[in-house]
């Protein structure tokens, strides 16, 4: 036999050879869930005895009734949820993974390193994915290590949610500046992308995306956490605001905006930002500009709550941020009542970081308890959320061609919404994490 002959054989058999190992992975990777309620789409009736057909991560088919695993060959997996309610995972528009609030927090950011609080992101993040929470929006941490964390979940080389990470530009002495420390640290702290005037604040944007934002977070007004008596009004001029969201726009990206007063709110809005984060005060002109610009209202009633309880209970907050605390967070819930009640768009959001990671759906017990409907929580944490990222095609819903980002608990939470505060399945990307 030549040389020619032989090498054209070996080519045919590892040829051979590589589409029969192709063909058993892709075999092996095909999982069949039974699922005995699922609501495959948050604002339509759930379907009893449905199977969900899932290959290489995404979603083939849902039919109803159970499919038999003979159908799909030896090597298909069948998870057994014919005693449970199935739902799509959730998601999260505001998070802070980098951080916890407590006592200990103003300490650790001077002992620990920026590695180890790298570390310790990781840890947050599984927490986050174990409570049912496949999606987040970071609005706020290290830009270059969550940026990292980000890219590491996508690989695979770590586990967590899907991370869409937000540069933060702010500016000088606004929420989003350096606070509470001696002026050395002040110097050290100060954010590349704090800035003064639009052209200025037009660069720290650019310079966000540059180095990997996903979003834009702005700071139209004053922050609770903020340490200095500065108020949680409007800080951030109309010129200013406005020349981020055209920056942020013209290089494919979207904007959320911290806002507690209603002249804040109203002068982000009027910006064309596509989110409101918190929107404590939120009245009924800036109610007429949510429905008239499509804006998303993200709450974070969990933040509230949880400040207020600290505020009260311990001493570690300064004088300033106790009373902004105390104030603003007993008015949160009040507000959002009014703005749902009216028909503004809500995603759901819980500033965790604030509160601890891992209680995300604490938020969905506060939501209903403002007046919001089983239904209208898990539509906000899911369709709703992914219209916000403009991610509707991929996730959100449980259907044909989507990420299998799948959820369940033992009983419906459109029955009783604190279910989801023991999430009992957790799926992302058609891998099982729970």
């Amino acid at each position: 036999m030549s040389t020619q002959i032989r090498r054209n054989s070996t080519i045919r058999t590892l040829l051979v050879l590589s589409l029969l190992i192709s063909s058993v992975n892709s075999l092996a990777e095909k999982t069949i869930i039974h699922a005995g309620k699922l609501l495959a789409i948050p604002g339509k009736q759930p379907k009893a005895e449905q199977t969900i057909i899932i290959e290489d991560g995404i979603i083939l088919e849902v039919r109803a009734g159970y499919a038999q695993p003979k159908e799909f060959g030896d090597d298909v997996s069948v998870i057994d949820l014919k005693e449970m309610f199935v739902l799509p995972g959730l998601m999260d528009m505001h998070v802070h993974l980098q951080m916890e609030l407590g006592p200990n927090r103003s300490k650790d950011a001077i002992k620990m390193s920026e590695q180890l609080v790298a570390m310790q992101s990781i840890k947050y993040a599984q927490k986050t994915l174990e409570s049912g929470f496949t999606t987040v929006r970071d609005l706020g941490s290290d830009p270059q290590a969550i940026y990292a964390l980000r890219d590491a979940i996508n690989k695979e080389w770590v586990q967590g949610p899907r991370i869409i990470a937000a540069g933060v530009v702010g500016i000088t002495g606004g929420h989003a500046d350096a606070s509470g420390v001696k002026p050395e640290l002040l110097e050290l702290y100060t954010a590349k992308t704090i800035c003064d005037g639009p052209y200025d604040c037009r660069r720290a944007t650019r310079r966000a995306i540059k180095f990997g934002a996903d979003w834009i977070k702005i700071t139209s007004t004053g922050g609770v956490l903020t340490d200095r008596a500065t108020g949680t009004g409007q800080q951030m001029e109309m010129d200013e605001l406005k020349e981020v969201v055209r920056a942020a726009n013209r290089m494919g990206r979207k904007v959320a905006s911290h806002a507690h007063h209603e002249d804040g709110i109203i002068a982000a809005l009027e910006a064309g930002v596509d989110s409101i984060e918190h929107g404590s005060y939120t009245g009924k002109r800036a109610i007429k500009l949510f429905k008239k610009t499509g804006a998303y209202l993200v709450p974070t009633l969990l933040a509230g709550d949880t400040v207020v309880k600290m505020a009260k209970s311990s001493n570690f907050m300064s004088e300033a941020i106790r009373e902004k605390a105390i104030r603003v967070g007993s008015d949160m819930m009040g507000n959002f009542s009014k703005a749902h009640k009216a028909g503004v768009k809500i995603a759901y959001g819980t500033d965790s970081g604030v509160s601890i990671h891992g209680t995300n759906a604490k938020e969905a017990v506060l939501m209903f308890k403002a007046g919001m409907s089983p239904m209208d929580i898990v539509k906000s944490a899911t369709v709703n959320s992914a219209d916000l990222l403009g991610l509707s095609d991929s996730i959100g819903t449980i259907e044909v061609g989507k990420h299998a980002d799948i959820i369940a608990t033992n009983n419906s939470p459109l029955e009783n919404i604190e279910e989801l505060l023991t999430v009992d399945f957790v799926m992302k990307g058609g891998k099982q994490v729970k």
